[in-house]
């Protein structure tokens, strides 16, 4: 399944469609480079998700990449001047040159994080380097039988620096392994990836895997947003703070969205044992 033949304008290396009510389907294409993530893709993700945020008619995300693999990674062709002839005079301005650019890069990922709509990743074949900080910023992630993932970023002399030295450990609970894949850039396959928690389905194919990953997102937009959107920030914060701030964090949220129609409008539902699907829920 692809979003369309091409990128959307203005992007250029992203499609966006709307294959079903209250679902954005954002296919990383750039195929014939692999969807190696250029220069442009770094800030257009940013602005992307930025829109998407503030879609009152978009319920939830789905990320695929378009052609025979989710992505290679990095463009380095593309990115290499950035970083090996950085601007500045003296040490300090190109740290802080340096600094600027990372962060950049940085906030391509941390705005799917951001954004308060669900964001289920399908992933086929390869997912290499940043193709991994991108997915341990999604919500769901689900993968085909072929797909394999490598932190990348050790073979080519550098840290892993824009989300997966922080988030996987976060995903995948043995401290061990997330250790193990980061300092040795070993391939991780699709069996080890369910296992170890890095993804929830493992699919035959790709069009089984985006078919199953639209039944997921038709299932969460069916729901509240209210209470989807709620339910993403709050166990967000939830994995960034002790259980005792999280449920203060929690009184003080649902203090305010418990008032909802759509908490009647749910009930009501259930008593009628109809599915929450069957709700007009009101745009958020």
């Amino acid at each position: 399944m692809s979003a369309s033949g091409g990128p959307t304008p203005p992007f250029t290396t992203l499609s966006i469609s709307h294959p079903v009510n209250h679902i954005t389907h954002v296919e990383l294409h750039r195929p014939e480079k692999r969807n190696a993530m250029n220069k442009a893709f770094w800030s257009e993700m940013v602005d992307c998700f930025n829109q998407i945020k503030e879609d009152p008619e978009c319920r939830v995300v789905v990320f695929s990449g378009a052609g025979k693999l989710f992505t290679a990674g990095i463009d380095l062709m593309d990115i290499a001047g950035d970083m090996l002839q950085p601007e500045g005079d003296d040490s300090a301005r190109v740290s802080w040159y340096l600094r600027k650019i990372i962060s950049k890069y940085q906030d391509t990922f941390s705005v799917i994080e951001k954004c308060p709509k669900p964001v289920v990743v399908a992933v086929h074949g390869a997912c290499v380097g940043a193709g991994v900080d991108l997915i341990t910023a999604c919500d769901i992630r689900l993968c085909t039988q072929d797909a394999w993932f490598q932190v990348k970023e050790i073979d080519i002399g550098l840290a892993a620096d824009v989300g997966t030295l922080q988030r996987l450990p976060k995903v995948i609970g043995s401290r061990s392994l997330v250790n193990e894949l980061a300092l040795t850039a070993r391939k991780m396959y699709s069996d080890e990836a369910k296992s170890s928690g890095l993804v929830s389905r493992v699919f035959p194919d790709k069009e089984s895997l985006m078919a199953g990953a639209m039944e997921i997102a038709g299932e969460i937009a069916g729901r509240s947003p209210v209470a989807v959107q709620g339910t993403k920030i709050n166990l967000i914060y939830s994995r960034d703070h002790s259980v005792t701030e999280g449920l203060e964090y929690m009184a003080t949220w649902n203090m305010s969205m418990l008032q909802t129609q759509d908490l009647m409008k749910s009930a009501q539902a259930a008593l009628e044992r109809k599915s929450p699907k069957d709700v007009p829920f009101s745009k958020l």
